[in-house]
């Protein structure tokens, strides 16, 4: 089974090309996959497949060409993932299965078609739904208790900014934060954010870490990214505005405008090859 690795901003991913759907993907091969003692290694996988090959990508094929199938580490599905979107964009265009000219290339995806360009040699920037906030809730880690911003960005989010006198790098995030399954009844991503120092062109600067729901802790998170986003514009009494958000993984660019989102940042393809799948599974 031929693949590519690839990451944004170390969010790392497994692209599988499957144009017309045929690879037996299951849970247990995406596990395999994206084990890094006993796979190749990734926070998930991104199956390349025609929109109209795919049945969650048939009712969007008259819009876009190319379904992102993108699933969690651990096998499960998940709606969207920002950084996975720019990354599999990269491979389109380097793989000639698309081309952009300048123009915006759509991609669809489980939470609808997102809208892509090219931002410079190495940049990628996809536009999203505009993120939602929606309710107020908590997260538990260890013995903390922190209050949070619940945002929807097609996926589920938890933003919590961390009080003065804790430090972000000092959280653990070798277990799941715990949440409310009332507010969140299919699981969630939690951010933990703090100020950053002021940065040229943008409106904010905020640094984070995430604990990707499926995945675990991970060096980057676009949806999350564009979740805090809007929080940290929100907390500054703003609806609009640029805000660069630090990852463990480095630095992404959100974009919030009065009817989208767009997230930008480095999308890396670094290396291809072959897997023998039944080596992969139990």
């Amino acid at each position: 089974m031929e693949f590519t690795k690839g990451h944004g901003t170390g969010n790392d991913f497994v692209v599988l090309p499957d144009p017309d759907n045929q690879l037996e993907l299951t849970p247990g091969l995406v596990a395999g996959l994206c084990d890094r003692r006993r796979g190749i290694g990734a926070d998930g996988v991104l199956r390349v497949v025609r929109a109209a090959k795919h049945p969650d990508g048939a009712g969007q094929a008259g819009e876009a060409e190319w379904f992102m199938d993108y699933w969690n580490s651990d096998g499960s599905y998940a709606e969207m993932c920002g950084n996975g979107a720019r990354v599999f964009v990269r491979y389109l265009l380097d793989t000639g299965l698309a081309t952009s000219d300048g123009a915006v290339l759509p991609v669809a995806t489980r939470a609808g078609v997102v809208r892509a360009r090219v931002e410079g040699e190495e940049t990628i920037a996809v536009e999203m739904r505009r993120p939602r906030l929606y309710d107020a809730s908590t997260a538990i880690l260890g013995g903390l208790t922190l209050t949070g911003t619940a945002v929807d960005v097609g996926n589920p989010h938890l933003v919590c900014s961390l009080p003065a006198g804790l430090d972000l790098p000092a959280l653990d995030l070798t277990r799941a934060p715990g949440f409310d399954p009332t507010v969140f009844p299919a699981g969630v991503n939690v951010e933990f954010i703090t100020p950053g120092d002021p940065v040229d062109g943008a409106d904010r600067h905020v640094l984070m870490r995430v604990y990707e729901r499926g995945s675990a802790e991970t060096l980057s998170c676009g949806t999350g990214a564009c979740a805090v986003a809007a929080v940290a514009l929100h907390d500054g009494s703003r609806d609009t505005g640029v805000v660069a958000v630090d990852v463990p993984g480095g630095r992404l660019t959100v974009t919030v405008t009065p009817d989208s989102c767009w997230l930008a940042g480095p999308a890396v393809l670094l290396a291809t090859g072959e897997v023998i799948p039944t080596a992969l599974l139990p």
